[in-house]
This record gives structure tokens, sequence and C-alpha cells, in this order.
């Protein structure tokens, strides 16, 4: 008995190993060569196993991008917008875009391919749906924060929900400004529509 559960917990083991070299070489294809242009194929010779080892643990695209997008998220979590929450007003913006520029220069690749590739891959459109909510959310509660009202309020939303944004920070990126010059350049957008 204990011969047979010793081999079954190995076999699992065993699955579970060649699940996750799949995740993981899913997850560099799609950071190389970006979701687009990753095939089964691709991800099966990476990965060191056959096609229908693939579609074994994986029947279909959606399922290998719900892996792979999970476990890149949980390798490379979004900042927590719990770590500016004591910051008031101005200070609180600064400390957030410090924390997502700073995030986004980490993971540029990924971010990178997938936006992309967002409109061309079906199984990426609901864990991006999920990032573009996040940003949402943030963008939110950063000009609540400010205290503006009426046509400044949306003046400043419309500024922040821009500013937060991945591709805002990499075209600013790629014409050399460092992380801290593009969150100044968003402060002083920000002090000419909040002074009175």
């Amino acid at each position: 008995m204990k011969k047979r559960s010793y081999r079954l917990n190995k076999r699992a083991e065993s699955r579970e190993a060649t699940r996750a070299r799949i995740v993981a070489a899913t997850m560099a294809l799609h950071e190389e060569l970006g979701p687009k242009n990753t095939t089964i194929s691709a991800v099966a010779e990476r990965a060191g196993v056959q096609r229908l080892t693939v579609y074994r643990h994986f029947p279909d695209e959606t399922a290998l991008f719900r892996a792979c997008t999970s476990q890149w998220l949980d390798d490379n979590p979004p900042p927590d917008p719990g770590q500016w929450q004591s910051v008031a007003g101005a200070g609180r913006v600064r400390a957030a875009l410090a924390a997502l520029y700073a995030y986004y220069r980490r993971t540029e690749r990924m971010w990178t391919t997938a936006h992309r590739d967002e409109a061309d891959v079906r199984a990426l459109r609901q864990p991006m749906r999920k990032f573009h909510d996040y940003l949402d959310t943030i963008a939110a509660d950063l000009t609540a924060g400010l205290g503006v009202s009426g046509a400044r309020r949306d003046r400043v939303a419309l500024t922040l929900r821009h500013a937060v944004q991945f591709e805002t920070w990499r075209s600013m990126s790629s014409q050399g400004a460092s992380d801290r010059a593009i969150a100044d350049l968003v402060g002083t957008w920000l002090s000419a529509l909040t002074d009175r």
C-alpha cells in the first residue's frame, strides 16, 4: 500500500512539474515574442514536451493563458494602493506614480507585448481588462484625494487616467525621461489644473 501511494505521489509531482514547465515556457515566449506569436508548438519545444502533453494540461489557449497570466502576476504583482493611502494630496499622486513607474520599468517587456497583442488575442482581453480596471481605480482614488470639483475635477481625472497608463510611461521613458522626471511632469500638469 505504501509503495502504491509513493508512486501516485511521485506521478502527481511529475505532472505538476511538467505543468509548471509549460507555464514557464509560455511566460518566457509571451515576453520574448508576444502572445500573438506564441504557438503551442513553440511552448512544447521550450518546455521539452510534446504538443499533446501541453493539451493534456491545458485543453485550449484560454486555459493556458489564464495559467500563464495568473503565475506571472503572482511573480510580478502590481503595486498595492494601500502603500500610498496614508499620503495626502499631491504627495499621494507622486507616491503612486513612483510605485507604478518602477513596476513598469521592471516588467516593461511583458507589458509591451501584452498591450501590443491585446486586440488580436482573445484570451488576453479578460486579464488585460482587469489590469485596466485596476488602473482606473487608482486614477479615481488619486483624483478624489486632490479634492477638486467641477470642470477642474474632470480635467484632473483625465490627466491622472493618462498618467497611470503603461503606454504613457513607456512613451516618455523611450524618449529618455526618468521615472522621476515623468512623475514631476505629471505633477506640473496637475498643479496647472488645480491652482486657483
